[in-house]
């Protein structure tokens, strides 16, 4: 149960890290997708980014406690879940109007 609730927590925060990343992005990252005639399309790397910094953050603490081997699995699944998640609601993908 606890491993369960450490694992929602983690998700939340890397889903909201995705989240305010392809937001504001404060690093501007962006790959150009498509150039069509009514914008561009281009994804934002800025969530990605960020939430990969968090998780090596996070994999860091994890080991200076001595339980990396116990808890790396789970922060990875979390990791893995927060980014399936929001590359499905389409985070960090614009339409740039011209």
């Amino acid at each position: 149960m606890k491993k369960a609730l450490l694992v929602i927590a983690q998700f939340v925060l890397f889903f909201v890290t995705f989240a305010a990343g392809s937001f504001l992005a404060p690093f501007h990252l962006r790959q150009t997708l498509a150039m069509t005639s009514e914008g561009t399309r281009a994804f934002v790397w800025d969530g990605v980014v960020l939430m990969a910094g968090l998780f090596v953050v996070i994999l860091l603490i994890e080991a200076v406690r001595k339980r990396l081997r116990a808890a790396a699995p789970w922060t990875t699944l979390a990791l893995a879940l927060a980014t399936v998640a929001g590359l499905i609601l389409k985070l960090g993908f614009m339409t740039i109007e011209r």
